[in-house]
């Protein structure tokens, strides 16, 4: 279901569902869990936190977004555009910032997602719901079919790649070590903060807020906003989510042509998309290339959809969502 109370009052028994199913993914619940409290402990502290510390953990969302939307989004997932070997570590760097699994594993998820976006085999579902394609689904076991599909699709590149290979390797210490204790030593070390307040502050706090950011992607950018490009497709335009996920909420777009780089239609002038801005920079000193763009075919779709129009070819419209039809059932 949407985001509602709804939604929040069937919690309780969703869990008891699992639960009796024996389909909780009780790892990695626990960690999420653990993840949260320390990121409580993170805001508890703020106050206490130098200055430089407070902006470190600021300048650390963009970085450790950065490592997603740039690197194991655009690049590793996608392959929108290729990279230099500095580029590719670098990004890898700041992935193992963001601790979401390693690059191998979210790319794997990812290209899944695509393939099947909205069907059973899709690791993050939206039909199931917002709190489901948010962070329910990391609770609970994949279903059957994400794994099957996840057997399907072919990895080598992935494979093929020593800085993928070289994270996956070290997976997951060097990614707990980068997340959480690497802010703290920097913190420490160039401005005297007291070890704590940079690990809860710069590394769990920063941390718990940038998953969310990503997360939204899945969630928000999947449920609510405008469909210009794709009318039947689920994801959605959505500036808020682009906002915080530093350029990934321009989602309608991204579905219809995930091979675009920018992940959206225009630049950073018309739309917030510092991750397209970053790839740019990079491309001008010659560090990247290969960028591609959907811009052609959208141009041609788009004539198609005037032309249609003129002659008098309504838009297609996309059916009820699950908890519309259950509403309209209950109102019934």
């Amino acid at each position: 279901m949407d985001l509602s109370l709804d939604m929040l009052t069937s919690i309780p028994s969703v869990i008891s569902h699992h639960y009796k199913a024996g389909t909780i993914n009780w790892p990695m619940g626990i960690y999420i869990t653990l993840v949260h409290i320390v990121g409580v402990v993170g805001a508890l502290k703020v106050l206490d936190c130098k200055m430089e510390t407070l902006m470190w953990a600021f300048i650390l969302w963009p970085i450790s977004g950065f490592g997603i939307t740039v690197g194991v989004h655009r690049l590793w997932s996608h392959r929108s555009y290729s990279a230099s070997f500095p580029v590719r570590f670098a990004l890898m760097l700041c992935n193992s910032i963001a601790n979401q699994g390693s690059i191998f594993h979210w790319a794997r998820d990812h290209r899944v997602h695509h393939k099947y976006s909205e069907t059973d085999a899709d690791p993050h579902n939206a039909t199931r719901g917002f709190f489901f394609a948010h962070m329910g689904w990391l609770y609970v076991k994949k279903h059957p079919e994400v794994v099957r599909a996840g057997k399907e699709l072919d990895f080598t590149d992935l494979y093929e790649d020593p800085v993928v290979m070289f994270q996956k390797k070290l997976d997951p210490w060097f990614a707990l070590y980068m997340c959480f204790v690497f802010p703290a030593q920097i913190a420490t070390r160039f401005w005297g903060e007291e070890f704590w307040n940079g690990f809860f502050v710069a590394g769990a706090l920063r941390y718990m807020l940038v998953l969310h950011f990503t997360w939204l992607v899945n969630s928000a950018a999947h449920l609510y906003g405008d469909h210009p490009y794709d009318v039947l497709s689920y994801p959605a335009e959505n500036p808020y989510v682009s906002f915080f996920a530093v350029g990934e909420g321009w989602h309608n777009w991204h579905h219809k042509y995930p091979f675009d780089y920018a992940a959206s239609e225009f630049g950073i002038s018309s739309q917030f998309n510092p991750s397209k801005l970053c790839i740019d920079l990079l491309a001008a000193v010659g560090l990247v290339w290969g960028r591609k763009r959907g811009t052609a075919a959208w141009e041609m779709g788009r004539a198609r959809r005037d032309r249609d129009r003129e002659a008098g070819v309504p838009l297609p419209k996309a059916p009820p969502r699950p908890w519309e039809v259950k509403k309209a059932a209950k109102s019934d």
